[in-house]
């Protein structure tokens, strides 16, 4: 799905909504229009993740609708260019973009590297572009190489249109032309672009009033302008080919302190020696892990490239810090009242950290996965012991709620990897908590401030399953680190929780059947109850005993539940009859009942302040999901049933491989074309935790086994020790 033209390129609705630029203004000089048009991140769905393994480089891009979009320096948390994209015109009749192109095709060139090829080819066939991207391993720059082809016969002029939103705020950046370099600064971070051969002109604007995009789609002729600043800047670079006598060149975008040095530099190495050493540095990494499982024979490419993903989600200033995507999804985008900077997916959490790093282990990587326990415990961790709901890369908590599985999953994790004496108080520390924790009105653990889709307090199985299994892990640990009283007193606790667990969220006279069922979470612990509550994101009231999740799987992938348990298996029948579709792709599920974070129903994005009740926005299918039900079967005995959800998890990818959050569900919007069922649509994109999912559950398919279960919960509660 594509969004309008302009909006792509300049963050504006509509050219003709534009104030035209004043015909008589003089070349050069300062722009006029300041401060420009409110600057928007370009959408989530990205095709393509790409960085360097050397630490060298501390730069990050991503690529979508026919350009590059959103790149990060210094670090992962911070996205500081919104796009790079192309005009091409023949100087008096007419002029395209590359965000605009209806004929798109995206694909890593390497199965063992994340260098990036984009073709474009303009639907009135006068043009097609290449554009390859990679980034420097020995400095913080993206190459671009670019082949341009004219299609008539004819010459073209290309522009090149960068979008700088410096330090991850688009309105106070200023633009200036140093020689034959592009030079755009916010006083903390500054970027440059450069080419070979040289711009043969170039020019700053605002966005929307007087940039090079602006210009050119109107007039087909582009006014230089000096600088530009302060506000939502753009910068134009004329390059020298014109499609037939000259058709390559290669663009150079550097950060830093000396950014000009250093994109001028990586133009020296040059884009093949570059991309040389970058893919180098990959399959090195690659060559470390273990062989790709057999269980993904035919999405070999994919599974290499999910582990390429997650080590590149890695924050290079801050070992252990993988973020959950290089993507800002809907209205976290749009950089509008409490949302400038941009935060969200680009922050750390440590529950899907743990699921990163259990991918990642499960693949080979160890040193991921304690790098990952470190950061969390020493950099996430706050004074009362709990994990901070999400961070910045260098630990800052970003919001603060409280998700009791956000610090026990990391125990889980600690205990199957191994810990150093330095560790264990912390470690205590986080499962006091899990014991001690009262929510705001003395409810007592483990009632959840928010459960693990962060809408709702409560009783949660899902939550509740990973504090049972973080104590007893915890349990572990201090019987190894000579705490008998700490270890007695944890798997007391867990004891008493799994005692409870069928009274806080087994509903017997539910309304979804007539046997007992597990329920999303009760406000009351009170599985009988019909209490009602509002399910958020523009959704509707219902009771709690109406409302289906299958976050009751993590009982068994945990080993505190058996799988043919009557329970269990009769929570499976609702969920499948009440939140899950057969799309194309496979059989997919909703989070829950009637959940709301999505789209609305023409496709738009979702926001949050939307009225209650109103139902203007939809949850669409969750992939990851698909494996965690793979899991579920193979801890029950069916391995073909979990082969077959590897199977359906893999197809979800785009043509870059990068796996989404969630994909079109059975209500496309509003019955028009554009929106396969079963593909993804603008959710976060690469998400990681799908990625990590999908290794897993390949490796859990490879070994017939779950591979991440505890085995001192497992022994505890199912005897199979």
């Amino acid at each position: 799905m594509r969004r309008p033209l302009i909006l792509a390129l300049t963050g504006v609705l509509a050219a003709g909504l534009l104030p035209a630029v004043a015909a008589a203004e003089p070349e050069g000089g300062a722009a006029p229009g300041g401060p420009g048009a409110h600057p928007l991140w370009l959408p989530a769905g990205k095709t393509g993740f790409g960085g360097s393994r050397d630490q060298a480089s501390n730069v990050w891009f991503t690529l979508h609708s026919g350009q590059l979009s959103d790149v990060y320096y210094p670090d992962l948390s911070t996205p500081s260019i919104r796009s790079l994209g192309f005009v091409v015109t023949d100087g008096k009749s007419f002029a395209a973009t590359d965000a605009d192109a209806k004929f798109e095709q995206v694909r890593r060139t390497s199965p063992d590297g994340l260098t990036y090829e984009q073709t474009i080819t303009d639907e009135k066939k006068r043009w097609k572009l290449r554009k390859t991207y990679v980034t420097d391993p020995e400095r913080a720059s993206v190459l671009v190489d670019v082949d341009f082809t004219s299609l008539t016969g004819k010459p073209y002029q290309l522009y090149a249109v960068l979008d700088p939103d410096l330090d991850n705020n688009g309105t106070d950046d200023s633009a200036r032309t140093e020689g034959d370099t592009l030079v755009a600064t916010d006083g903390k971070v500054t970027s440059a672009l450069a080419a070979n051969p040289a711009f043969t002109k170039t020019s700053n604007g605002f966005s929307g009033t007087s940039d090079g995009a602006t210009q050119l789609l109107k007039s087909f002729q582009l006014k230089s302008y000096d600088t530009a600043g302060k506000g939502n800047v753009v910068q134009t670079g004329q390059l020298a080919a014109d499609g037939l006598k000259s058709r390559r060149a290669t663009l150079s975008l550097g950060f830093g302190e000396q950014a000009a040095a250093t994109a001028k530099a990586s133009l020296k190495t040059g884009f093949g020696p570059a991309r040389k050493a970058n893919e180098a540095g990959w399959r090195d990494y690659l060559r470390d892990l273990k062989d790709v499982p057999a269980s993904v024979a035919g999405k070999r490419d994919l599974y290499k490239a999910s582990m390429l993903m997650l080590a590149a989600s890695e924050d290079k200033l801050n070992p252990g810090a993988f973020i959950a995507s290089p993507s800002m999804p809907w209205q976290f985008g749009d950089n509008g009242p409490g949302w400038l900077p941009s935060g969200t997916y680009h922050l750390v959490w440590p529950r899907d950290l743990y699921q990163i790093a259990t991918g990642m282990l499960a693949a080979g990587d160890e040193g991921a996965a304690q790098r990952s326990i470190e950061y969390m415990f020493t950099k996430q961790q706050q004074a009362d012991g709990h994990l901070a709901q999400n961070t910045d890369v260098d630990g800052t908590p970003y919001w603060t709620s409280i998700q009791l599985d956000e610090t026990a999953l990391p125990i889980v994790l600690a205990q199957q990897v191994g810990i150093d004496a330095e560790l264990w108080p912390n470690i205590r520390r986080a499962a006091d908590f899990l014991i001690d924790y009262r929510g705001p009105n003395g409810q007592a653990s483990p009632w959840s401030q928010q459960e693990r889709w962060e809408e709702q307090d409560g009783y949660s199985p899902s939550t509740i399953a990973s504090v049972i299994a973080g104590l007893v892990c915890a349990a572990e640990l201090a019987k190894e680190h000579g705490d008998a009283a700490s270890a007695e007193r944890y798997l007391a606790k867990a004891d008493e929780f799994k005692g409870k667990l069928a009274e806080w969220t087994v509903t017997t006279n539910g309304p979804l059947s007539d046997d007992p069922y597990f329920v999303r979470l009760t406000k009351d612990g009170n599985a009988n109850n019909g209490t009602v509550y509002n399910l958020g994101n523009s959704s509707y009231d219902a009771d709690q005993r109406a409302v289906a999740d299958a976050g009751f799987l993590e009982l068994v992938r945990l080993g505190i539940y058996a799988p043919d348990d009557p329970v269990i298996r009769n929570s499976l029948a609702v969920v499948d009859k009440e939140i899950s579709y057969t799309t194309p792709t496979g059989q997919f599920w909703h989070r829950y009942t009637g959940d709301g974070y999505g789209e609305r129903a023409d496709g738009s994005q979702w926001e949050m302040e939307l009225p209650p009740g109103s139902r203007q926005t939809f949850g669409r299918l969750w992939p990851l999901l698909a494996g965690e039900r793979g899991e579920y079967e193979l801890a029950n005995g069916e391995l073909g049933a979990a082969k077959r959800r590897l199977r359906d998890l893999g197809r979800v990818a785009g043509t870059g491989d990068t796996m989404p959050e969630q994909v079109w569900d059975e209500n496309a919007p509003s019955g028009r074309p554009g929106f396969p069922t079963g593909k993804g649509n603008q959710s976060a994109t690469p998400l990681a935790w799908t990625h990590a999912q999908f290794v897993r559950l390949a490796w859990s398919v490879q070994e017939k086994k779950v591979i991440e279960q505890p085995a001192a919960v497992r022994c505890r509660y199912l005897g199979a020790c």
